[in-house]
């Protein structure tokens, strides 16, 4: 029974990894298909995959929904995850999609565990260890691959898409390490439930998508269902099944597939070319991801 768990938490992990990369080419879909830009579509996936979120909690753990709003401290905690970690990691990683294709851009926000690294040495007074550094070596070799295919004097990349999909790893360091005391306290989904949904609702009144034009016909729906119930409820949900059958260590790892997932269904499906360029720049970073996971 034992193995039966580590089997099916290791299958759910993966396919909530997978799942998040499938959304993550549906956003390219629609953005360089069907003229969707960011502006437009982070909003709306925010707000509604937040309240479904909330919703789901609501059912399953009703005590938490309102609990993190129990003291000014968590409220305040809660606000800036929100505004500052939630919106900005999607809004970030959905425009670097735009700018070039999901398998770079989720490549590019998968830098952001190295400068956790970065950050924690720096504030911690101490050199990271012998493994890390090798990460970090990794991390710059392979953004230098993506972004200038080995020549410093030609940028491949456009600075638009370089620029963001970085600006996409900054937020999800700042995604990461911000909630660490929201989510000991209080458990995922309502932390991510709340952030979504404060997140959305930020950017709801920023860009105003209503009043942004964009014909909604039946491939718009179809992909905005799979970023949101395929990309963030089913995905999430198998995830934190997954990680309470194999630990939270092993989950992350498994979890790790969502690069290599983005990049298999822009080449298949968005018929993105990656050169061996391109290629031994993803092979750093996964290396890194690699590294940092185990």
């Amino acid at each position: 029974m034992k193995m039966q768990n580590k089997t099916k938490g290791m299958l759910l992990t993966l396919a909530g990894g997978t799942l998040w990369g499938f959304s993550g080419t549906c956003g390219q879909y629609l953005m360089q298909q069907k003229g969707v830009t960011s502006d437009w579509l982070v909003p709306l996936r925010l707000t509604i995959a937040g309240f479904l979120l909330l919703l789901l909690c609501f059912f399953k753990q009703r005590e938490k929904v309102f609990s993190v709003w129990s003291t000014r401290r968590d409220a305040g905690a809660i606000l800036c995850f929100g505004i500052f970690g939630m919106s900005m990691c999607q809004y970030t990683y959905f425009t670097a999609i735009g700018a070039s294709n999901a398998g770079t851009a989720t490549v590019l926000q998968y830098i952001g565990p190295v400068i956790i690294v970065v950050y924690v040495s720096l504030r911690t007074l101490k050199m990271p260890g012998p493994r890390e550094i090798i990460a970090i070596v990794l991390a710059v070799l392979g953004t230098f691959f993506l972004a200038t295919h080995g020549n410093a004097a030609n940028m491949v990349l456009s600075e638009k898409a370089l620029f963001w999909g970085l600006a996409s790893a900054v937020a999800l360091a700042v995604y990461t390490v911000q909630p660490g005391r929201l989510l000991a306290s209080y458990g995922s989904l309502p932390v991510t439930g709340w952030g979504m949904f404060i997140g959305g609702m930020m950017l709801m009144a920023l860009f105003c998508p209503w009043q942004i034009p964009v014909t909604v016909d039946a491939q718009v729906i179809a992909g905005m269902a799979a970023v949101i119930l395929l990309g963030t409820i089913i995905a999430f949900s198998c995830y934190l099944e997954g990680i309470r059958l194999v630990g939270p260590k092993k989950g992350s790892l498994y979890a790790s597939v969502e690069p290599v997932s983005a990049t298999v269904f822009s080449v298949l499906w968005m018929h993105a070319a990656f050169g061996v360029w391109d290629l031994m720049g993803f092979a750093c970073i996964f290396a890194t991801i690699l590294l940092l996971s185990l």
